[in-house]
């Protein structure tokens, strides 16, 4: 940048005078004193609540799939575990004409909790030469080990452990209420983190740093054993058919249950995405550094899409009968108790009179938004062939919405619908895609963010 750009730069003070140029802005402006009276006694996303734009989100669709009730992650990050599970468990039930049915997400989140705690060992070792200040090494530290994740960590861990039914492995007050236990896990994790890059630092030899790392993984197993309860080996799969018969299933093992329930589901699953950024061009695929939970496992990879692609690959799995993984962003434009995510069933510009559009790509970029929260797609609503509205499955249990079950707009899935989990078959002629090599991202990209 030349001497005479960076002069435009120039340091620029708050002064007197236009403080009160300001306020009297402020004074003359009838919307703003309106606002000013609104909003001191009542929540900013209350005032902004539009009833017509909430009006247009009937819980109407033409393409609807039927499903079971809902599940409650409760106070835990677990969302894409409950998802992913809940896309399986559809299967299962219609299989064996279940009224109701869960897999166990404990059983899953046990094993990706041990997992991460294996996988943050092995980047603290993989940067164990760089001074704790260096960005990876930060990213790593920070990062530690949570509840959130996304589809290709839940296939990597369904790969390895294979799954079992709820009953057989119920959850603990620590499985459904993790901060606690995060925050044990995580300070013991940090005290690992010094020791094994001391270890490296002061020049220990391979097998005694393997022998450390060893016992703290064997201290880590045991601690989950005490929040979780040990998983089981083999377990008796009883279940009560629609007809009200009862069926038993004895000496299975979670592989076993996996294999004869599950297939080759998960290898016939695709992560898409939509990512509209200079750096992502479309119709190729990525990964992300240090994004995963299983050494040796399969890395993340996502195929980026075209917006209309993207859209028509779920639809076309929709139209199949079977509901859909995908992750997004709900912390923008949602009324919970009625289980809306909508843009336009809110006006946050008339009521704070700032200028608020942003694009999905800059909100990317200046990472004002990002996936957070992993949910099933049950059903969309077509006019003309396309869609203007979805039908979510969700995991805060029966509460709210219709009995648990959410609807957004066509619009609000525009912006801030990032990923999804779909079958090859239903890609089309964009299939062999997914096959390509992925190209690299940095660990702290948008496409890294974990649903919790």
């Amino acid at each position: 940048m030349s001497k005479e750009r960076r002069a435009f730069f120039t340091a620029e003070q708050i002064t007197p005078a236009l403080v009160a140029d300001w306020s009297d802005q402020y004074n003359n402006c009838p919307r703003r004193r309106l606002a000013t009276l609104a909003l001191s006694r009542t929540d900013i996303n209350t005032v902004a609540y539009d009833a017509t734009g909430a009006g247009a989100m009937q819980y109407k669709f033409s393409i609807e799939i039927p499903t079971l009730p809902v599940a409650n992650q409760q106070a835990s990050g677990r969302c894409w575990l409950f998802a992913a599970t809940n896309v399986l468990r559809e299967r299962i039930a219609q299989r064996l004409e279940l009224d109701s049915f869960e897999l166990s997400q404990s059983y899953l989140a046990f094993w990706d909790k041990f997992e991460r705690a294996n996988y943050f060992l092995e980047n603290i070792l993989a940067t164990a030469d760089l001074p704790t200040d260096d960005r990876v090494v930060q990213f790593v530290l920070t990062t530690g080990v949570h509840d959130g994740g996304q589809w290709d960590m839940f296939a990597n861990i369904v790969r390895k452990y294979g799954v079992m039914p709820k009953d057989v492995f119920p959850d603990t007050y620590q499985a459904s209420h993790t901060r606690n236990m995060n925050a044990v896990l995580n300070r013991n994790l940090k005290v690992c983190a010094v020791k094994l890059r001391g270890m490296v630092r002061d020049g220990a030899a391979e097998q005694d740093i393997r022998a450390a790392r060893q016992e703290m993984l064997g201290r880590l197993y045991g601690f989950l054993c005490s929040c979780y309860g040990e998983p089981p080996k083999t377990f008796t799969f009883e279940y009560v058919d629609k007809n009200k018969t009862y069926h038993a299933e004895k000496d299975l093992t979670p592989a076993a249950f996996r294999d004869k329930y599950v297939g080759d589901l998960l290898d016939r699953t695709v992560s898409i995405i939509h990512a509209p950024t200079a750096d992502k061009p479309y119709d190729r695929t990525y990964t992300v550094r240090m994004l995963g939970n299983v050494v040796g496992g399969r890395a993340v990879k996502h195929l980026n899409l075209a917006l209309g692609d993207f859209k028509q690959a779920i639809i076309r799995q929709l139209k199949d009968g079977k509901v859909v993984w995908f992750g997004s962003d709900v912390g923008k434009f949602g009324e919970r108790e009625q289980g809306i995510w909508d843009d336009h069933t809110f006006d946050f510009g008339l009521v704070s009179g700032l200028d608020l559009a942003i694009s999905k790509t800059d909100a990317l970029d200046y990472w004002y938004s990002s996936m957070g929260h992993a949910m099933v797609i049950t059903g969309v609503n077509l006019d003309g062939g396309r869609p203007t509205r979805w039908k979510i499955e969700n995991s805060w249990g029966d509460k709210n919405g219709q009995k648990g079950y959410y609807v957004c707009s066509d619009t609000w899935f525009d912006e801030y619908v990032y990923q999804a989990a779909v079958e090859r078959e239903y890609l089309g002629a964009q299939a062999e895609l997914a096959e390509q090599e992925p190209i690299e991202l940095q660990p702290w990209d948008p496409m890294g963010t974990l649903a919790d």
